[in-house]
């Protein structure tokens, strides 16, 4: 347990703490800038600021700190502003409170119920009874994009938000009893889908969760299938992720979700992943054709598992000191599927219906701040042609993506990927190329890890047997990124 007691005298702050550094000095500035407003405001008046927090033993950091105490600090001094204000007309006598050992206690149940604010982790509440937490965060993207020809001819100008996310996670009665809430805001999230359906609820799932080692959840959330689509899109160490992933990845879905672990401290891991869904996708509501999606992911860790969940996140924060390595496949079976895209896309023409399979395979490898990426996909389908409609068609095929990056110590880092199409012969014409080539290199700045940080990648396209002559091939994305 540390204890970091502010007291206040007057007419002068004394700061009595058990901090160093970076930390010591924000506390200093912050009082001798409000010591005196509050000395003239508050005559007579002591101030007392006790902040309780558990730190497990080796988990402590100064950057922790320095996330948590200026913020405390800035409430405190605000709150101290707002009552001086309006002073009262009564003479406020000078207390003195002596917080024994035997009051700390208390004290820590008195502050159980404040929120914990911590940037990347959101807003924390839980009440003293335990029976629910709450955790709420938000994200948003803006992102400026320029498109050019070939001769660099600017055909294309995007600037807008591109996410803005609202997300809430928790438990309810029970710690096992796990939920997950994500909204999306922005047209790119909230297009309106064929069928009519509204498309603001991104995830909407409760778990049950009686150890780490295995879960089961019901709801809308995310197929457990391709290692890029899993990673959060605020995750990324490029603006967007790659071609490949936008073509063949199947999103979300509504079911029956499972997972389990081996969980092993050290050495070779392994996690299988399992879904029966709609296989309509998101917020779809109903089916009348009879078909399901099956879905199933087994993840290897021949070397065993990555620092604080480093698999889930582009590139290596956590400068693994020892090589990590994970390899993954997966494969969907969407019986019946609507769509032409199984759980995206446009609605088959005619009612019609198919059967599509999809799959996958991951590796990634991450030591002392490089990181290496590859996935392979395809989708496919007997019959991907429409008689009765000659312009739409299942996309079949198959996508290849590598991507490697080194992270640098000051938090700056430069990635670079190169993304293939390679369509099936017989929808080739429908396509419009003979394979799609797009090689893109990025540079990022980590501010607050994947929380706020600055992007800037640019692309260049190359179509072979391109039905378009005239397409794109340039083109050059600036984003922010900031998330609580």
């Amino acid at each position: 347990m540390q204890t970091y007691t502010f007291y206040s005298t007057n007419p002068i702050f004394s700061v009595f703490y058990r901090v160093s550094g970076a930390a010591k000095a924000v506390i200093s500035s912050l009082f001798q800038i409000y010591a005196p407003t509050l000395h003239r405001n508050l005559q007579g008046v002591h101030i007392f600021c006790i902040f309780v927090r558990h730190v497990p033993e080796g988990k402590q950091t100064e950057t922790q700190m320095m996330k948590k105490l200026p913020i405390l600090l800035l409430l405190t001094a605000c709150w101290s502003l707002a009552e001086a204000r309006e002073p009262q007309p009564r003479t406020v006598q000078p207390q003195t409170e002596i917080i024994t050992a035997d009051s700390t206690y208390e004290l820590i149940e008195q502050l159980r119920n404040m929120p914990n604010i911590e940037v990347g982790k959101g807003i924390t509440f839980r009440p003293k009874n335990n029976w629910f937490e709450l955790t709420m965060r938000f994200r948003m993207q803006n992102l400026l994009s320029l498109s050019f020809d070939d001769d660099f001819t600017l055909t294309k100008t995007d600037a807008r938000v591109k996410r803005l996310r609202l997300r809430f996670d928790g438990y309810i009665y029970s710690p096992k009893l796990v939920y997950s809430v994500q909204l999306g805001f922005t047209g790119y999230d909230t297009e309106v889908l064929p069928n009519g359906s509204m498309n603001i609820v991104r995830d909407a799932i409760v778990y049950y969760v009686p150890s780490a080692k295995w879960n089961i959840g019901f709801g809308q959330t995310k197929i457990k299938a391709n290692r890029a689509r899993i990673n959060s899109s605020s995750a990324l160490q490029f603006v967007d992720r790659s071609i490949v992933n936008s073509e063949f990845n199947l999103d979300r879905d509504f079911g029956f979700f499972g997972e389990y672990n081996l969980d092993r401290k050290s050495g070779f891991d392994l996690s299988a992943k399992g879904s029966v869904t709609l296989g309509e996708g998101r917020n779809w509501g109903s089916s009348s054709n009879g078909g399901m999606a099956y879905t199933g992911r087994l993840e290897l860790y021949p070397l065993g598992r990555f620092s604080a969940k480093g698999d889930l996140l582009e590139g290596d924060f956590d400068f693994e000191e020892n090589p990590r390595i994970l390899i993954a496949g997966a494969y969907s079976y969407n019986h019946k599927a609507s769509r032409l895209k199984g759980q995206r896309g446009g609605i088959m023409p005619d009612d019609a219906t198919r059967n599509i399979g999809s799959y996958f395979a991951d590796f990634i490898l991450k030591y002392r701040g490089f990181a290496f990426y590859t996935d392979y996909m395809g989708r496919t389908c007997d019959e991907p042609l429409f008689d009765s409609d000659r312009n739409a068609f299942v996309y079949s095929g198959q996508g290849l993506n590598m991507q490697a990056s080194y992270l640098f110590r000051n938090k700056w880092e430069v990635a670079l990927r190169n993304s293939t199409l390679f369509p099936e012969e017989k929808v080739q014409p429908l396509a419009g190329y003979r394979n799609w080539n797009q090689t893109t290199l990025g540079v990022t700045r980590y501010i607050i890890g994947h929380s706020l940080k600055v992007q800037a990648d640019m692309s260049y396209n190359t179509r072979s047997r391109s039905a378009d002559p005239n397409y794109n091939r340039w083109e050059i994305r600036f984003q922010l990124e900031l998330g609580l």
